[in-house]
């Protein structure tokens, strides 16, 4: 079990290194009126900091090492 959850862990910290930011878009009703429906987007960025990224990759890869069969 703590291996999954530590492969988990390096892959997510190793994704956050090697993008950096991620971007999404957000769908927001603006006016619903009967028939008239008007949205918003707004697109949005999260910034992974590289700090925490690579503390999580190596809390995976420590899981990972604990996980192993001796």
């Amino acid at each position: 079990m703590l291996r999954i959850i530590g492969i988990v862990l390096l892959v997510a910290g190793i994704a956050g290194l090697a993008v950096g930011t991620f971007q999404y878009t957000q769908k927001k009703d603006v006016l619903d009126v009967g028939a008239l429906h008007v949205q918003k987007t707004d697109k949005k960025s999260f910034t992974v900091p590289p700090l925490a990224a690579g503390a999580v990759a190596a809390v995976g890869l420590v899981l990972v090492l604990a996980g192993r069969k001796k």
